[in-house]
């Protein structure tokens, strides 16, 4: 079974689990149902209908980025219900698609049968060319819905599909109308790099351009019109606010060639940075921007580079101390998704104009930028980017603000390996708000197969200084829970979610562990409460003094091993451990004279025990966090009260 199989098998099994079909929806799989035969229509109507609809799901995948239409489950009906299957012909189906599609379809047609239905699945491959239906009509998958796509976006779609590089064509522009201050800014960029570019700065001016690919047959291309000529109006605009919602406080319209535009508006940014100064356990002490620079940068030049430069709107940068935004005009480029932007192969919108900014090195050869700005946003102890993409424009947004010192301070103590990795900054990040994690969840945020991610969860765990602990139920099975070890934990500290921050909360999770288990001890306080041995020591030491603990461990008075159970204060559990004149008394144990008495409420007595005295033994079946089959347990032998 491959990573589409198990990922369609694992959306079913929700489904029937309870799930609704619409919610397991994705921007490649679609879950459709056939229509039913209402009033007087014949079959052939009905079948008829049912056609458009699937060949209308598969147009709207091949235009975008190819996918899975699954046949036979209702939309929005949860449980085995949902699995309505169909009697419809697979190869008729199949012929039906190509049939109705302009240019013509093939789809590959599977039957697969799940919860005793026959379902069918029809996998759509992104198609070379825009496909239409019978009437001329295009429409493309974005999100899980189909929108029809204009004319302009259709010329798009096939330009990019057919390789054509709009920044590749040639202009009237020469040598001439070169603007001498971003030539500058280029030597400059190329005079401070370390590899052989460097010498590139010392070229003469024809063959400088010619190196940074931004010329043909002694004209300048698209490239190195948008690079290194004045625009006849502003392609930048840049305001700052106070707050994101408050007017604009400053507002810069740059009409610059991109290569003093890119600078100008770093300057901008830079000039307004706010840092907050971290000190590390070494001593050392870092200095943690609101925004990135790093991150800043990329956001910056992939709007720039990767903007539609056919439209003539301007890259627009909205800045405040609390959020960046940068809007670049044009859509996605065809294939890249905001499910699939971290992981997928780059596809340069502007690929001449892409190669000349790598070569001034502004941008990574590999196409990881988004990567890296996750990468920079978490390391400085932040939200991660948020991205969001429309027919028309793309919109990338930092949160800036007061960081989570915590988990910078964190992150910078990783090894370099772990430091420089963004799906393990991504995973701590998830782990600060979720005391487990599971390859089924973090997929989707690394954008990668459950299988990729199940992967690195179990490197992860593994080694001495390894960042997780599997669970001991899960350790043998194709896929783990997972969590932070002790360790990370108590170097988190506050930035956990679930980190106990308050007596009552304390006060309830010891309480519902020592139900659970029988007892507790200062090493499963810091587990359970994310906090240190000393932490751990002082609250076991106030429940002790409240009465709510006692302990239970004969001969040592100190360590974190040592045991506790319930004390006299230790409260009952609401209609199981009786109160006040019902209570049993003369309790000696489970193989007492008050056996029944003693297997329903056990050692959990809430009733005044005065002139009790407290004996200890063992009691079956109680375990700590799947270690061991034995634990101590406590309970008051008493005489008539």
């Amino acid at each position: 079974m491959d990573g589409t199989d198990a990922s369609i098998g694992a959306a079913l099994a929700r489904i029937l689990a309870g799930s609704m079909a619409e919610r397991e929806e994705t921007a490649t799989l679609d879950f459709k149902e056939a229509p039913t035969a209402r009033g007087r229509r014949s079959a052939s109507e009905v079948q008829g209908e049912l056609e458009r609809i699937i060949v209308d799901a598969c147009l709207c995948f091949a235009n975008g980025d190819g996918g899975i239409v699954v046949l036979g489950v209702a939309d929005r009906t949860p449980g085995a219900a949902a699995f309505v299957g169909t009697d419809t012909d697979a190869e008729r189906l199949k012929s039906r698609v190509y049939q109705l599609s302009q240019p013509p379809l093939l789809v590959d047609v599977r039957e697969r049968v799940f919860a005793d239905a026959r379902l069918l699945e029809l996998r759509v491959p992104r198609g070379i060319e825009v496909h239409a239906d019978s009437q001329g009509r295009a429409r493309r998958r974005i999100g899980t819905d189909c929108h029809p796509m204009s004319p302009a976006e259709i010329v798009l779609v096939r330009q990019e599909r057919s390789g054509y590089d709009p920044s590749a064509t040639r202009t009237q522009r020469t040598v001439d109308d070169v603007e001498p201050e971003a030539l500058a800014a280029c030597r400059r960029l190329l005079a401070s790099l370390t590899d052989l570019r460097r010498g590139y700065a010392e070229l003469r001016t024809p063959d400088l351009l010619s190196a940074l690919g931004v010329t043909d047959g002694g004209k300048l291309t698209r490239a190195g019109e948008i690079l290194l000529c004045r625009p006849s109006t502003h392609t930048v605009v840049y305001l700052y606010r106070d707050s994101p919602g408050g007017e604009p406080r400053a507002v810069e319209r740059l009409d610059m060639p991109l290569a003093l535009s890119y600078l100008e508006v770093l300057r901008l940014v830079n000039a307004r940075r706010n840092l907050t100064p971290v000190t590390l356990p070494t001593g050392q002490q870092l200095q943690i921007e609101d925004f990135p620079d790093l991150a800043v940068r990329e956001a910056v030049m992939n709007a720039l580079v990767h903007r539609d430069v056919h439209q003539p709107h301007s890259v627009v940068i909205d800045h405040s101390p609390q959020i960046l935004t940068v809007t670049s005009p044009g859509p996605l480029v065809s294939g890249i998704t905001v499910d699939n932007i971290l992981t997928a192969a780059s596809r340069p919108r502007n690929p001449r104009l892409m190669g000349a900014v790598r070569t001034l090195g502004l941008s990574e050869e590999t196409g990881r930028g988004v990567d890296r700005m996750y990468r920079e946003m978490i390391r400085s102890g932040r939200a991660l980017p948020f991205i969001r993409a429309e027919f028309d424009h793309v919109t990338v947004s930092m949160v800036g603000g007061a960081p989570n010192v915590a988990i910078a301070r964190f992150v910078a103590a990783l090894p370099d390996a772990e430091r420089e990795d963004t799906d393990t900054l991504m995973i701590v990040l998830y782990l600060c708000d979720h005391e487990n994690v599971t390859a089924a969840a973090i997929a989707p945020r690394l954008q990668r197969p459950a299988e990729e991610a199940e992967s690195i969860l179990r490197r992860l765990a593994t080694g001495q200084d390894g960042l997780l602990d599997i669970s001991r139920s899960t350790a043998r099975r194709r896929y783990g829970r997972y969590r932070l070890r002790e360790h990370a934990r108590m170097a988190l500290g506050t930035a956990l979610a679930y980190r106990v921050r308050n007596a009552d909360e304390i006060d309830r999770r010891v309480v519902e562990h020592v139900r659970e288990y029988g007892w507790i001890t200062n090493r499963t306080v810091q587990n359970l409460c994310a906090v240190d041995v000393y932490q751990a020591r002082r609250w076991l030491a106030d429940l002790r003094r409240r009465g709510l603990l006692v302990q239970v461990t004969e001969g040592r008075s100190s360590g974190p091993g040592i045991r506790y159970g319930p004390g006299p204060a230790f409260p009952g559990r609401p209609g199981r451990d009786p109160v006040g004149p019902n209570r049993p008394t003369g309790l000696t144990g489970p193989d007492g004279p008050d056996r029944d008495n003693w297997s329903r409420v056990g050692w959990r007595l809430t009733a005044d025990l005065s002139g009790c005295r407290l004996l200890s033994g063992r009691r079956s079946q109680a375990r700590e966090e799947g270690q061991g089959r034995a634990s101590l347990y406590a309970v008051a032998q008493c005489g008539s009260v």
